[in-house]
C-alpha cells in the first residue's frame, strides 16, 4: 500500500479527443483514482475540470483538513499550448508547493523545473530527436529541451517501452531511475466478443462499412505509414474485388503528405475515411476486420496494435518497433516502408493462411497481460521510489 501518498498529476496536455499519450493520461488518472492508494491533485486546463471530476470521482473542493481530497481537480492551466507550457514553468511550481503533495508527475515529457519536490516525467518516444520532420518545428524545439531537462532533473523517468528507454539512454542518459511501464488495455471495451448479438453489425452499418475489410486505427499523419498502406492496399485489392480499406482516426500534422496517397490511389473508391469515430465503434471495427494493419515507422508504444490483439484480430505491423516488442510472435512483421512486404503480409492474412488462427490465439494471450491497473501499479512503484529516495546532486549507479 502507498498509504498517505499525495500525487500532483498534470493532465493539462490532454485534448478533448485524446489519442496516444492523451489516452494514457486519462486511463492512468482513472486507474489511480479507482485504486484508492493515492490522493490526487489534477492540474487541468481552464474549462476542462468537469471531464476530470467525472473521470476520477473528484469532489469539487480544494482540500480536506489542509490535505488533498481523494481526487481534487484544479482547472488552472491556459488552453493554448505555448501559454500552458509557460504557465507550467512560472505558475505551477508555486501552486504545487501550496497543494501539500509528495510527488509531481508530468505525463507528457515536461515538468515544472523549479518545483521543490520529487518529480516523475513520462517520455513516450524520441522522435523529436530522430525524426524531427514528423513534427511541427516549434514542437521539436520545445520537446527536445523538455526531454533533456527531464533526463537531467527528474527523480525518475517513465518510458512506455524498452525500446524507448534504450533510446533515451543513448540520446539523453537519465540521472534518475528509469522505469519501463507499458500501457494497458481497457478489456471491457477491447475484447473478442461483441457486447450483445448484432451490435457490431449495427455499428458498422452506421459507418457505411461492410466486410471484408482491412482496418487502420490511429492518427493520420506521415509517420504512421499511411502512404505505404494505401499503396499496399492497391496491390491487394487487384486480387480481392470485394475488399475495402477502412481508415479510422483524425488528421494529425502533415496533412498534404498524407492526403496525396489517397487522392492518387487506383482503388480510392474502396477506401473509407471514417475519421474520429465513437468509442464503441473501434472494437467493433477491429473484431470484424479481416486484418488490422499498423504500419507506423516508429512509435513509443503503439496502443492500437495491442488493442487489435485484444479483440482477437489478425495484426500486421512493423518490425524493429515498440509494436513488435508488444506483440511478439502474435503479429506478422514487415520492414518499415516496404510496400511489397506489407502487401504480401496483408494478402496472406486475408487469404487465411494456416498460421492466422494461431496468431489470433497468441494475440489474445499476449494482450491479457496488459491492463491499466497493472500500469497504475507500475507508476505507484515509481512514486514510492522517488518519495523514499530523493536523488542527491550527481548520478550514482544506484540511481540508474
Amino acid at each position: 500500500m502507498t498509504e498517505g501518498l499525495r500525487l500532483s498529476l498534470d493532465v493539462s496536455a490532454v485534448p478533448s479527443d485524446p489519442v496516444g499519450a492523451g489516452r494514457y493520461t486519462l486511463h492512468l488518472a482513472e486507474a489511480l483514482a479507482r485504486g484508492g492508494e493515492v490522493s490526487l491533485v489534477l492540474w487541468a486546463r481552464r474549462g476542462d475540470g468537469t471531464r476530470w471530476r467525472a473521470l476520477t470521482g473528484a469532489a469539487h473542493r480544494p482540500s480536506v483538513g489542509g490535505r488533498a481530497a481523494v481526487a481534487t481537480v484544479r482547472a488552472a492551466a491556459p488552453r493554448a499550448r505555448l501559454a500552458r507550457l509557460a504557465w507550467e514553468q512560472v505558475r505551477l511550481p508555486g501552486l504545487v508547493a501550496g497543494a501539500d503533495v509528495d510527488v509531481h508527475h508530468g505525463p507528457h515529457y515536461t515538468m515544472p523545473e523549479r518545483a521543490r519536490l520529487a518529480t516523475v516525467v513520462t517520455v513516450h518516444d524520441l522522435t523529436f530527436f530522430d525524426h524531427p520532420e514528423w513534427h511541427e518545428r516549434s514542437k521539436v524545439v520545445v520537446f527536445r529541451r523538455a526531454i533533456r531537462r527531464a533526463a537531467e532533473e527528474a527523480d525518475a523517468v517513465v518510458c512506455v517501452s524498452t525500446k524507448t528507454a534504450e533510446r533515451l539512454q543513448e540520446l539523453c542518459p537519465a540521472r534518475g531511475r528509469v522505469f519501463v511501464i507499458p500501457h494497458g488495455i481497457d478489456h471491457a471495451r477491447f475484447r473478442p466478443h461483441e457486447p450483445e448479438a448484432g451490435s457490431d453489425d449495427a455499428c458498422l452499418a452506421r459507418l457505411g462499412v461492410r466486410p471484408p475489410f482491412v482496418v487502420f486505427v490511429g492518427t493520420v499523419e506521415p509517420r504512421k505509414g499511411i502512404g505505404d498502406l494505401v499503396a499496399a492496399f492497391d496491390r491487394v485489392a487487384e486480387e480481392n474485388d470485394d475488399l475495402t480499406l477502412v481508415v479510422v482516426g483524425g488528421r494529425g500534422w502533415g496533412g498534404a503528405a498524407v492526403e496525396a496517397p489517397f487522392a492518387t490511389a487506383r482503388h480510392r473508391d474502396r477506401i473509407v475515411r471514417a475519421g474520429y469515430v465513437p468509442d464503441e465503434a473501434v472494437p467493433a471495427l477491429l473484431r470484424r476486420a479481416a486484418v488490422a494493419v499498423y504500419p507506423s515507422h516508429e512509435e513509443g508504444f503503439g496502443l492500437p496494435a495491442l488493442e487489435a490483439l485484444a479483440c482477437g484480430t489478425a495484426l500486421v505491423t512493423t518490425a524493429g518497433t515498440a509494436m513488435a516488442e508488444v506483440s511478439g510472435d502474435a503479429a506478422v512483421l514487415v520492414t518499415a516502408g516496404s510496400v511489397a512486404e506489407l502487401a504480401d503480409a496483408v494478402a496472406g492474412v486475408v487469404d487465411g493462411g494456416r498460421d492466422v488462427e494461431d496468431r489470433r490465439r497468441l494475440g489474445l494471450e499476449r494482450a491479457a497481460g496488459y491492463s491499466w491497473e497493472r500500469c497504475a501499479e507500475g507508476h505507484l512503484e515509481a512514486y514510492r521510489f522517488v518519495v523514499g529516495h530523493r536523488r542527491s546532486p550527481g548520478p550514482t549507479n544506484d540511481d540508474r
